[in-house]
């Protein structure tokens, strides 16, 4: 990575901190969506008020600072500064140099138009260059088929197959563990949307 290469910006987005006056009311309207909390995590998805957001974001700073293993960001545009979706490097272990990485793109008209690969371009950047970590980890669901089909696309390969150990909406699912090494990382192949 070149001196002039933005760490925290692409073409569209820019990565940032949480706006605890603005976030709050965006991200409980992304609540309602189950797709969005279930890009974010395994909990079982229910609408958040904005302020349960607020403690939820100063609950996560807290550990940030206290724990020095998570990075999170708000993502935005870099047009008009609104608020895309959130990705976050945690569970870093610094002696081993392996984290886990986590995404999401907040509003449905906002997904599938490239944000998600600027994203994950920047949030490996990051991890690797900036943390320099020597793997990540994602878990997905097999029902996320953008999720599997974004991380196959950044070369992260599939590790375990936890058979039917997700359930959703009265189907049971696979959930799958994706990783990728530094050494796997292709910077220049997706730097484009």
């Amino acid at each position: 990575m070149s001196i002039q290469t933005q760490l925290f910006e692409s073409a569209r987005l820019r990565l940032g901190p949480i706006d605890h006056e603005k976030d709050p009311a965006v991200e409980s309207r992304w609540t309602h969506d189950p797709c969005y909390q279930h890009g974010l995590g395994l909990d079982p998805a229910r609408p958040l008020s904005a302020a349960q957001l607020k403690k939820k974001y100063e609950a996560l700073e807290k550990t940030i600072e206290e724990s020095h293993n998570t990075f999170h960001f708000a993502v935005r545009s870099k047009d008009d500064d609104r608020l895309i979706g959130m990705a976050r490097i945690e569970w870093i272990e610094w002696s081993h140099g392996a984290g886990h990485l986590k995404l999401a793109i907040g509003d449905p008209q906002d997904r599938r138009r490239g944000y998600g690969s600027e994203v994950m371009q920047l949030m490996l950047r990051f991890a690797f260059d900036e943390l320099n970590l020597y793997r990540l980890s994602v878990v997905v669901g097999e029902d996320n088929a953008a999720g599997l089909a974004l991380f196959k696309k950044f070369g992260f390969v599939e590790e375990v197959r936890r058979r039917q150990a997700l359930t959703r909406n009265g189907q049971v699912f696979d959930l799958l563990h994706f990783g990728l090494l530094r050494s796997e990382w292709q910077p220049e192949e997706h730097s484009q949307p």
